[in-house]
C-alpha cells in the first residue's frame, strides 16, 4: 500500500512543478520546458510495471554512468590539459616542455623591439629618423605612464634619449650603436650617420694628416672648401662667419655661397658669441639665424647632417644659443662644442652642459688643453700635455653622447702643442695618434 501511494505521489510531482512554473516568462523558456519534460517522461519510462519500483537511473551521462565510467579506470581532463598531472587552483594551463615565463617574455621584447627600433640603421641621417613615430611609440601601451614616456621623447625635438638618462642608457637608446676594438681601447661607435665612418676622432686643420689620416674618421680645416690628403677620412665643410670679421672670413663666406654639392656634414659658425678679430666670428644671434636659414638649413632638406655653432664661453654661454636655437627654421642635428680645458673633470662640465641643456649629440670640433679658471692660460708642460690628450681621448671614445671630437690647431695655443713641428709630427702628435690607435 505505501509503495503504491509513493509511485502516485512520484507521479504528481512534475504535473505540480510544471503548475507552479506556469508564468509567463518561463513559458518563454524553452530550457525550463525541456527539464520538465524530461523530468515527467524519465518517471513515466523508469517506473517497474511488475514491481512498482523505480528503476537505477542509466541514461547517458548521469551520475550513476558517470561514476561507473570512471571506477573503469578512466579519467576526465579539461581541454587541453595535461590528465596525469594536477594544477594548483588559478594557474594558467602551459604545455610540458614550455616555460610561460620565456614564452611571454620573449613575446613582449619582440613587440617593444620592432616598436621601436627602425627597420635599418641607415636611415638615421635625418631628424626625423632619430625619435620613435608617435604611432610606434603610442603601439607600446595606452597607459598613461607609456603615453607620458613617448609625449616626453617626441616634444624633446630632436633628442633620442631624455637628456638625465645614463650613457649606458643613451648608447642602448641610439639605435646603432656598436662596439670596436684594437689594442687595449674599447670604442663605443654609433649613431649611424652621425659618426663619419664610425670614427669619431678628427682634427681641425690639415697639417698632421700625412701621419693622422689612416686613424682618422673625418677633419675640417674652418673653410668651406677643405684642401688636404685625408684618405678615407671625411672632409666637413663650414661657414665659418658672416664675412665681416677680416678678409679671411669674407672669403671664406663667397666660398660657402658658392659651394653647389651636398656634402654629408656641414659645421656651422665659429664662436658667435666672442667678439671677432680673437679667433672667434662675432656675430649677432639675428645675423646668425639669417645665415643658417638662408644658407645651411636648405643644405640639411637637402640631406646634410647639420653641426651647429661653438660657443667660445663653452659651459658659460648664454644669451646667444638658446634664442638661436628658438629662432632657426631647421634646427641643428649635432650640437657643436669647444673643450679647452686641462683635466677630466673640466672636460665633463662641458660635456655636461650641452648635454644636460639641448639634449642633443656632440661633436667636440675642438679640444685642447688650457687652464681657463682665471682666463686663458695654454698647458706647456709636455707632461701634462701628454696626459691631458690620453685622458680627452679616452673620454671621448667611451661618451655615448659623443659622436665625434677634433684635436684643436686653433689660435693662441702653446708651441708644444701643436700636432707638426719643423715638418714632423711632434711629441703631441704622436701623443694623439697613438691616442686614437688604441680605438682605430
Amino acid at each position: 500500500m505505501l509503495a503504491a501511494n509513493l509511485i502516485s505521489l512520484v507521479l504528481v510531482l512534475p504535473t505540480l512543478a510544471l503548475a507552479r512554473h506556469n508564468s509567463p516568462f518561463n513559458g518563454h523558456s524553452p530550457s525550463r520546458r525541456h527539464h520538465h519534460a524530461r523530468a515527467a517522461a524519465f518517471v513515466l519510462d523508469h517506473v517497474s510495471p511488475a514491481s512498482n519500483e523505480p528503476l537505477g537511473r542509466a541514461y547517458h551521462d548521469s551520475i550513476e554512468h558517470k561514476m561507473a565510467r570512471k571506477r573503469a579506470g578512466k579519467k576526465f581532463a579539461k581541454r587541453g590539459a595535461d590528465g596525469s598531472q594536477c594544477r594548483v587552483k588559478g594557474q594558467s594551463y602551459v604545455p610540458t616542455g614550455v616555460s610561460s615565463a620565456s614564452a611571454i617574455s620573449s613575446t613582449a621584447a619582440s613587440t617593444i623591439a620592432s616598436s621601436l627600433l627602425p627597420a635599418s640603421t641607415d636611415a638615421i641621417t635625418s631628424t626625423s629618423a632619430w625619435v620613435a613615430s608617435p604611432a610606434s611609440s603610442a603601439s607600446i601601451g595606452t597607459s598613461d605612464e607609456s603615453a607620458a614616456t613617448t609625449s616626453a621623447w617626441i616634444d624633446n625635438q630632436q633628442n633620442w634619449v631624455d637628456a638625465t638618462s645614463s650613457s649606458e642608457q643613451a648608447a642602448a637608446a641610439s639605435t646603432s650603436s656598436s662596439s670596436s676594438s684594437s689594442g687595449s681601447g674599447t670604442s663605443v661607435v654609433s649613431y649611424a650617420g652621425l659618426t663619419p665612418n664610425g670614427n669619431k676622432a678628427g682634427v681641425s686643420a690639415g697639417d698632421s694628416l700625412p701621419w693622422l689620416a689612416s686613424k682618422l674618421g673625418w677633419w675640417y680645416d674652418w673653410s668651406a672648401t677643405p684642401s688636404g690628403d685625408c684618405g678615407s677620412a671625411v672632409t666637413v665643410p663650414m661657414l665659418w662667419g658672416g664675412g665681416s670679421a677680416d678678409g679671411t672670413d669674407s672669403a671664406r663666406l663667397v666660398a660657402f655661397q658658392a659651394l653647389a654639392d651636398t656634402p654629408s656634414y656641414i659645421i656651422g659658425f665659429e664662436e658667435p658669441d666672442c667678439a671677432a678679430g680673437s679667433g672667434s666670428s662675432g656675430l649677432d644671434v639675428a645675423t646668425g639665424i639669417a645665415l643658417w636659414d638662408s644658407l645651411i638649413a636648405p643644405k640639411g632638406e637637402a640631406g646634410t647632417i647639420l653641426v651647429g655653432p661653438s660657443m667660445c664661453k663653452q659651459a658659460a654661454e648664454s644669451g646667444w644659443l638658446g634664442p638661436f636655437m628658438e629662432g632657426v627654421s631647421r634646427k641643428p642635428d649635432i650640437m657643436n662644442i669647444h673643450v679647452n680645458k686641462k683635466d677630466a673633470a673640466g672636460i665633463q662640465l662641458d660635456i655636461d652642459h650641452y648635454w644636460n641643456t639641448y639634449g642633443l649629440p656632440i661633436w667636440v670640433t675642438e679640444f685642447a688643453c688650457v687652464d681657463d679658471s682665471t682666463g686663458f692660460i695654454p698647458c706647456t708642460d709636455q707632461d701634462e700635455i701628454n696626459a691631458f690628450i690620453n685622458t680627452a681621448v679616452d673620454i671621448f671614445e667611451t661618451d655615448s653622447r659623443i659622436a665625434g671630437y677634433a684635436y684643436s690647431n686653433g689660435y693662441g695655443l702653446s708651441e708644444n702643442w701643436m700636432m707638426v713641428k719643423d715638418g714632423q709630427l711632434s711629441e703631441s702628435g704622436q701623443t694623439y695618434l697613438a691616442a686614437i690607435s688604441k680605438y682605430h
